[in-house]
């Protein structure tokens, strides 16, 4: 049995427990669908998309094509498309907008305009279509996106992307704070390390928002659930 392999049967054992311990408690209730969705497809870029970067995760062989899938789904009927990246304008010297981040990873490599921040071309954005600048984890935290959304008549937001740990937990983190819907899509979501998509999404399930599978949410995006 390989690696991987087992420690997913080690966390499928601690899920079981744990989801006991939680529905006695009231959690993993469900939030459901809502009747305006945006796709928010957080911080694929190519920093994270592609190989050879410190930041690059596992799993596009999934994710790039779950995330296209989705894409030609909310762009037939119409519906708003967001996308996220993480970029700094002075990355080097004292008076930097990276905070004190770039102490504890790289970040200096994501600078504005540069290949590694720039949305990778195979879920590349459409004219309409938006991307969003942040300097933090959260596609919510110091940005325009929760107004914007409110302003589109928006009430929840099917998720995408990376880091399942980081900046896709925080910002389903922020999107329920701030009266969105969360769905995050399973099979659209990925991580470089072994098991923190797993324990992310399993976590993100109980507090923050539903977890559901790609072929869920296409059934959605087709029904007339929407309107």
């Amino acid at each position: 049995m390989s690696t991987e392999k087992e420690l997913q049967a080690v966390l499928d054992k601690v899920f079981a427990a744990d989801s006991a311990l939680y529905q006695r408690r009231g959690f993993q209730r469900r939030v459901g669908y809502g009747r305006k969705p945006a796709l928010l497809n957080i911080d694929l870029a190519n920093a994270w998309t592609r190989a050879g970067n410190p930041f690059t995760c596992e799993g596009m062989e999934t994710i790039i094509p779950a995330v296209q899938r989705l894409l030609a789904a909310f762009r037939a009927r119409g519906l708003p498309v967001v996308y996220t990246t993480t970029a700094y304008e002075v990355t080097e010297g004292p008076n930097s907008d990276m905070g004190l981040w770039h102490r504890k990873i790289p970040i200096e490599i994501l600078k504005t305009g540069s290949r590694e921040a720039a949305i990778d071309e195979r879920v590349a954005p459409r004219p309409g279509e938006h991307v969003i600048v942040k300097k933090r984890a959260s596609a919510f935290h110091g940005t325009h996106l929760s107004g914007m959304l409110r302003a589109m008549g928006v009430d929840s937001v099917i998720v995408t992307g990376v880091t399942a740990s980081a900046c896709v937990r925080n910002s389903v983190e922020d999107a329920i704070a701030d009266g969105f819907k969360p769905i995050v899509v399973r099979e659209a979501v990925g991580d470089r390390i072994v098991g923190a998509v797993a324990w992310n999404l399993y976590d993100i399930d109980a507090k923050f928002g539903d977890v559901e599978p790609l072929y869920n949410v296409l059934k959605y995006l087709q029904s007339n659930e929407i309107g």
